[in-house]
Formats: structure tokens, C-alpha cells, sequence
């Protein structure tokens, strides 16, 4: 199948070092700017799509600054647009590429990883401290606060420079701890294999903080794997095993009592990608994958293959980060990319190992780091 636009639906602009872009009319008719095409209280399109002329022409082309042009249309409708906001929208793929790459490009790591760090009260109160701080994680999945105090209370302060916490079914934050009759594997003393927080919800949270208020004598240590770079590294080394994680829908399930009580239940791949093959998000918790498992008899056997696997190499040394968290230390992560675990640590009565762990979700964090990213830089 193929798609052509004719040359006479475009406008074609040319740049003063000689490049050029293309913009067909219909989008341009449609992103009109002015007030009767755009809510401009609130940026958003007013003009609706049933009133639009998907093939429409254009009756003349003013040049009205030398960095605006105005459109008259058929019906002498008027859009005005400035060269900078047609330029940050040019259609070329190397444009496309560049804007995606701005704030989304990954970067992948194993276990020589040195944990970006930066101070929780800079993060605060300076605004381009809290910029770099999310645009890291963002783009390597983890990033330490150090210096927070030693009092509960702290993931909800930083949330609040973000927007709001994520509410689930263990509150607005919750407390890791060893816990008698415990209702989540976290509140034990054992090891805690690697895995993503809350992959039984239909969306799992995007971001997790986790606040050290009290470390144990012995153990306790904390491990982080970088998924997407694991799950690459399964499709270059067992293709098969890849397309089975990222195709077969797993049932997750967790049930119990916290803030209230709660019997949740959801269907994930293991492996998300998106439209382009690009992994998008990780979804794996061995503590709530359920027993009930939807897959036709043939496929059980290669699903638990394909899963071993993922698991064998995300254990790999090479890709392991190990790190032991301090009193006053947070660690702020992306839930969808990395798998988290504990090593196994002594419990003491007396002085409990003690963490204090909340949820953002990504829109929240984008839009946060969009609008500090116009209030550092300025622009749109």
C-alpha cells in the first residue's frame, strides 16, 4: 500500500540555511492558532474536525514578518503561524527523530552503573536541579536523593514538587518493613527476588520513590536491573524466547487487606512493545504472577522457556547493580523499565529496617519536567 499527498496540499517552506519542510494543508487548516480555531484559555482545538475540508486548497501566502507567514484559505479564513513553531513541527523523519530523542532517547547500563545522585533539597527548591534530576530518570531509570530527613513524610514533600502521589490499595505511601502476617513479600526479611511493583493493576505505576529512615545491621542490600536493556539482549541472543514474552497476555493477581481491602487481577505481557518493536514497558512480579494462566496447553511449556530465559539473564552479574541504601537516601526509579529486589537482611527488634515507598505515575513526571524544561529554558 501507498500513500501520496500531491505537491499542490503542501506548503513548502524554506529555511534561511537553505533547508526546507513540507507541511501538508490539512494539518496546517487544522492547527490554525487563532482565537476562533483555539481555546486559547487552555491551548486546546475548538475548531472540530467535521467542519474541516480534508482537501482543501489555499488561496494566497503572505509573508507578514520575517519570522511569520499567513495562510488565507478558500472561505478567507486567516492562520498565522510563526517559523519557529512550524519548525519545531517539521514532518522530516530526522526531525521526528530529533524531537523523540530529546526527551525520551534511553540510555541502557548493567552492573558498572554509578547511581546518578543529586541533593533532595536542591531538587526542592532550584528548578534546574529538579529538571536534571527527572530528565535522568527519565532516560537512565534511576536516579539517588541524598540528604533527606530522617522522618516520614519525605516522598510525599517530593512528590509535591512533581504534582500528586499515586493512590493504590497499600495508601498514598507505605511503609517496608518486616511485618508479622505480612500481606505483601516486601514486608518480610527474605530475599526479595527482581521484579516491577504492581503489575496485577491494569496500569502499574510509572514511578516509585523509596525513602531509607532505617537500615538493618545486616543484609538488606538493594539490586536494580536496566529490563529493557535485558529484554534487547534476549532478542539478539533467543529471538524465539523474545516474540513468546512480548506476545502472550500473563495473569497477575494480588489480594488481600491494606488501605482496604482489595482482590485485583490483570492480563500483561511480559515484554510490552509498541507499534515499531520498541520495548516499552516491563511487566513482572513472580510474587503475583497467577496461578491461572490463559494460554492454550501447547504454548505453557515455551511460555515457561521463554520466561527462564529473561530471568537467567537478567540474574547475570553483568547486568546486576547492587547498592545498600543509607539513612536519609532516596531512590527514585522508573517502575516500567527497571526490576528491583533485597537481599535477604537480619531483623532487629530494636532497630527495624525501616523504608517509606511511594508511587508517581509518568504523565504526572512529564508534565512536570515539561513545564520546569519552559521554565528553565523557556519556549513551548
Amino acid at each position: 500500500m501507498a500513500c501520496d499527498i500531491p505537491r499542490e496540499r503542501q506548503l513548502e517552506v524554506t529555511w534561511e540555511n537553505g533547508s526546507s519542510s513540507r507541511y501538508p494543508l490539512i494539518w496546517l487548516r487544522d492547527n490554525c492558532q487563532c482565537a476562533q480555531c483555539m481555546l486559547q484559555s487552555a491551548t486546546a482545538r475548538s475548531l472540530p474536525l467535521s467542519h474541516l475540508d480534508v482537501d482543501t486548497g489555499l488561496e494566497r501566502v503572505l509573508i507578514t514578518e520575517p519570522s511569520k507567514v499567513s495562510l488565507v484559505w478558500p472561505d478567507q479564513h486567516v492562520s498565522e503561524f510563526d517559523a519557529s513553531w512550524l519548525k519545531k513541527r517539521c514532518f522530516s523523519s530526522s526531525a521526528r527523530q530529533e524531537m523523540q530523542d530529546e526527551l525520551f532517547l534511553n540510555l541502557y547500563w548493567g552492573s558498572e552503573l554509578q547511581i546518578p545522585t543529586t541533593s533532595f533539597q536542591e531538587v526542592l527548591h532550584d528548578d534546574k536541579t529538579a529538571l536534571a534530576w527527572l530528565t535522568t530518570l527519565r532516560r537512565i531509570g534511576i536516579v539517588y536523593l541524598k540528604g533527606a530527613s530522617l522522618e516520614q513524610g519525605q516522598v510525599a514533600k517530593l512528590s509535591q514538587r512533581i504534582g500528586y502521589l499515586r493512590l493504590t490499595f497499600y495508601g498514598h505511601t507505605w511503609q517496608v518493613q518486616d511485618k508479622p502476617k505480612a500481606n505483601n513479600v516486601a514486608y518480610t526479611s527474605g530475599d526479595l527476588s527482581l521484579h516491577t511493583d504492581y503489575p496485577a493493576l491494569q496500569h502499574p505505576p510509572g514511578v516509585q520513590f523509596l525513602h531509607c529512615l532505617s537500615q538493618a545491621q545486616q543484609g538488606g542490600d538493594s539490586e536494580v536491573v536496566d529490563g529493557f536493556h535485558v529484554a534487547y539482549q534476549l532478542r539478539q541472543q533467543n529471538p524465539e524466547a523474545f516474540q513468546i514474552l512480548s506476545s502472550l497476555r500473563v495473569d497477575f493477581t494480588d489480594t488481600g487487606s491494606d488501605y482496604c481491602d482489595f482482590a485485583v487481577q490483570s492480563k500483561h505481557r511480559i515484554i510490552d512493545v509498541d507499534s515499531e518493536g520498541q520495548v516499552v514497558r516491563i511487566n513482572y512480579n513472580n510474587a503475583t504472577r497467577d496461578s491461572v494462566l490463559d494460554l492454550p496447553l501447547e504454548q505453557v511449556q515455551p511460555f515457561y522457556s521463554s520466561l527462564r530465559a529473561y530471568v537467567d539473564l537478567m540474574t547475570r552479574p553483568e547486568n546486576v547493580l547492587t547498592y545498600r541504601m543509607e539513612p536519609g537516601d532516596i531512590i527514585t526509579f522508573d517502575n516500567w523499565r527497571l526490576l528491583h529486589g533485597r537481599r535477604t537482611y537480619t531483623s532487629d527488634p530494636v532497630r527495624p529496617r525501616h523504608l517509606e515507598g511511594a508511587y508517581l505515575d509518568w504523565d504526572e513526571v512529564m508534565s512536570r519536567l515539561r513545564l520546569l524544561r519552559r521554565a528553565v529554558y523557556g519556549g513551548r
